[in-house]
């Protein structure tokens, strides 16, 4: 199968990188925690580029060298050091291998179970602090309906002892952790908070003991409860944030049918599985391995992996993707790929690969977040030192500092962005656009002309002979050299010509084509740029474009002249049958051969909607003037370049570039495609081109439909509007609650709601995007 993206190093930001090794993450709270994890796993030897995503709770690391045991040893150490879990990411089990206990040693057999373990305790923990936090409460529910009831203070100080130090002990062990590497986090913040709170009330008790007074044990565990209520609901949120790579684990079958030498069949676990070998697929299966029919008709379901709503039909010689499944009828396989090499695991490695990696507009909340912590610390002792000088009780005083600490919680910050990322990127990969990282996603939102190769682009790729003229000899002749020098090649001007030869000559010829049929080119090359040539009965011919002709001095006929343009001015693209000169003889030219091509039925909408978003489409092309203007007028692009040679493509990319003075994408899909791509601001390959063309691309197009482009730089400027949506709301809520804070109009039960609601809604705010509809 096609290549999608190129091995999780070829993703590292560094040009160094020879390997990357993932970790997950345990323990992060916010974006400080973010950063002191990067800061840790930086310093570790061999390490050239970190990057850790509090949505995922996952590290990306690249290293200088190949990853070893020692250095996954040293990277798990360094996370230890810095007061968090880490563990090697080991590659998604198997729908059959969940919950079936054979987990490697040291590791858990399903990573997302284990995080669905971990939400389920969360929200025990929950219950058990509103439980105990409720009672706590009474008091003021009763004061609210105008009665007066205390509970006494031995009972509130064990209901809020159990609260504090028994629900609230993550808090604690994360602060000291903060403490012990001299940096902050929101485990520090909510810690001090809560436990001046607490403190406050005890010291009140010992100061006054048996008085019936108000205390305030209600503020320290609400704010408590309501902290570790908010971090379940981001973690079921985030939980959905990444669905996508959930879905397309979920495709991998366990087992596959293999047939025998002998004609027999047996059901294997599809690691016994390999390439060569025959799976049968029966009707309603899932495709268990990348591979080609070889026997059988029906309609295969592929719109996790291709987004492609509608079944496709499939007859022997097409190829089937692991994971899409099978419809009506039964059929066999030919293994081409299995494991971590068919499409289906390379898409989950792309998806995970631009999950992992942070967008460039990240870099100015790590900025904020390296000094939000301590900056809130001063605010919060100046907020206590203040109210003290404007002549306020102590309790006062510090019920508003608490306020200030709990309210300021960095959470939303590091959630912000990644959280959009990873909704963005999921809903782009149902819908059949692969993004290879986050900055492919950022400069997608932001470009102003896209340039569209024609052939296998904006056209169908499957030319078909529409002229075919001899010059000098017998049409017959003609044709059998010409299909002798294109046989074996894959080129679809090649196939084009040899499927037109053989529906013609047993017609023109009689049945018996066996003096035409055996005739084989030797020598054959490609010539970039020109054609091909070979030589044929010891002549050396060549069959190519206008410009090979010129440049040999072969002056056809007039007619065949005047025939040429008229094609070519129909929107044909027009190839010339020569024969090389030699010994005083000059070259001449054997047959005009002219091939059409039909534009493709979603181009024109394509063009038109990138318009509407006011983005100029543009047309660059080998073939000539003719056939370029064609298909420019009927797709209404108005500015197209024919002729351009494929060393020429990334020239006239950088002219087009020069001249916008904006963002550039190139879409395209063949060889000759991957310096224009990786010329442009932004490449967008089909997957049904070269994989040389996909390495070169920043996003990945899973179907060979114009309308994908428009869908892809879509969902990148509405993943990018959520991330700027995000990021304001997370600057506006610590903007305007600190200050309120500090002003007395919060207490900490309302600070605390406020901060598990402002994490809560940007991480909502990114699953909007799962609601995308082209």
């Amino acid at each position: 199968m096609t290549d999608l993206a190129s091995p999780p190093a070829a993703a590292a930001s560094s040009a160094s990188t020879a390997s990357t090794a993932e970790l997950d993450i345990g323990g992060m709270s916010c974006a400080s925690c973010v950063r002191r994890v990067e800061k840790a796993l930086s310093r570790v030897p061999g390490v050239v580029d970190v990057s850790v995503n509090l949505a995922t709770e996952r590290a990306s690391v690249g290293l200088a060298t190949a990853a070893a045991p020692a250095t996954l040893e040293a990277l798990v150490a360094a996370v230890a050091g810095a007061g968090y879990e880490a563990r090697p990411v080991v590659e998604a089990p198997r729908v059959s291998d969940r919950g079936s206990g054979t987990a490697a040693a040291g590791t858990d057999a399903d990573p997302d179970a284990a995080r669905q373990r971990q939400s389920q305790r969360e929200l025990a923990m929950v219950a058990v602090a509103a439980a105990f936090s409720l009672p706590l409460m009474l008091p003021m529910l009763v004061e609210a309906i105008g009665g007066h009831w205390m509970l006494p203070a031995w009972l509130q100080l064990m209901l809020a002892s159990v609260v504090q130090f028994a629900c609230g002990a993550r808090f604690y062990v994360g602060a000291w952790h903060a403490v012990r590497a001299r940096t902050g986090n929101m485990d520090l913040l909510v810690a001090i908070g809560t436990s001046a709170a607490y403190g406050l009330s005890v010291w009140q008790m010992s100061v006054h003991p048996g008085d019936t007074m108000h205390l305030y044990f209600e503020a320290s565990a609400v704010v408590i409860t309501l902290v570790r209520l908010g971090k379940w609901l981001e973690t079921r949120a985030k939980r959905e944030t990444t669905a996508a790579i959930r879905a397309l684990n979920a495709l991998r079958p366990d087992r596959a049918r293999l047939r025998q030498a002998d004609g027999s069949e047996r059901e294997v676990p599809l690691d016994e599985v390999h390439v060569g070998m025959i799976v049968l697929v029966r009707p309603g299966e899932r495709v268990p391995v990348d591979g080609s029919i070889l026997e059988g008709r029906t309609h295969v379901d592929e719109a996790l992996i291709t987004g492609e709503s509608l079944p496709v039909a499939k007859a022997p010689g097409d190829r089937l993707t692991a994971g899409s499944i099978n419809g009506e009828g039964l059929v066999a396989v030919t293994t081409t790929a299995v494991g971590a090499e068919t499409t289906l695991a390379r898409i989950v490695r792309l998806v995970e690969t631009a999950q992992a990696h942070k967008a460039p507009i990240q870099r100015l909340v790590d900025r904020v977040s390296a000094v939000f912590v301590p900056a809130i610390l001063l605010i919060a002792a100046a907020t206590f030192a203040g109210w003290l000088l404007a002549g306020a009780s102590a309790e006062t005083a510090i019920l508003n500092a608490v306020s200030v600490l709990v309210i300021a919680c960095p959470c939303a910050l590091g959630l912000a962005t990644p959280a959009a990322i990873i909704a963005g990127t999921g809903v782009a990969a149902r819908h059949g656009v692969l993004i290879k990282d986050a900055q492919a996603l950022e400069l997608a939102q932001r470009v102003t002309v896209v340039a569209f190769d024609k052939t296998g682009t904006l056209t169908l790729g499957k030319p078909r002979v529409v002229a075919f003229e001899s010059i000098g000899i017998e049409r017959e002749r003609a044709w059998t050299l010409a299909a002798a020098l294109e046989r074996g090649s894959e080129h679809p001007l090649a196939r084009a010509l040899l499927a037109a030869f053989e529906a013609q000559m047993p017609t023109e010829t009689g049945d018996d084509v066996s003096a035409a049929a055996p005739l084989r080119a030797l020598h054959v090359q490609a010539v970039p740029g020109r054609g091909v040539q070979g030589e044929v009965e010891s002549a050396t011919l060549m069959l190519g474009n206008g410009g090979w002709l010129d440049a040999l001095g072969i002056d056809p006929p007039a007619p065949m002249l005047a025939r040429a343009r008229e094609l070519e001015a129909a929107g044909n693209t027009v190839s010339w049958l020569m024969r090389a000169g030699g010994s005083g003889v000059s070259a001449t030219a054997l047959a005009l051969i002219a091939f059409g091509d039909t534009v493709k039925p979603d181009a024109r909408a394509a063009v038109e909607r990138l318009a509407a978003r006011g983005i100029e489409s543009v047309l660059v092309t080998g073939d000539n003037r003719g056939a370029a203007a064609s298909v420019a007028a009927a797709l209404g692009i108005e500015t197209f370049h024919a002729g351009v040679l494929p060393e020429d493509k990334a020239r006239v990319v950088r002219e087009i570039k020069a001249r916008s003075g904006g963002i550039v994408a190139m879409a395209g899909d063949g060889i000759n495609d991957a310096p224009a791509l990786a010329a442009a601001d932004i490449g967008l390959a089909f997957a049904s081109g070269t994989d040389i063309a996909m390495h070169a691309a920043g996003i990945t197009l899973m179907r060979g439909e114009p309308s994908l482009v428009a869908d892809a730089i879509d969902i990148s400027r509405r993943t990018y509007r959520k991330i700027q949506q995000n990021l304001f709301w997370a600057f506006v809520y610590n903007l305007i609650g600190i200050p309120l804070a500090a002003l007395g109009w919060l207490n900490p039960m309302l600070a605390g709601a406020a901060m598990a609601f402002s994490s809560v809604s940007v991480v909502t705010n990114a699953l909007l995007l799962k609601r995308w509809k082209r």
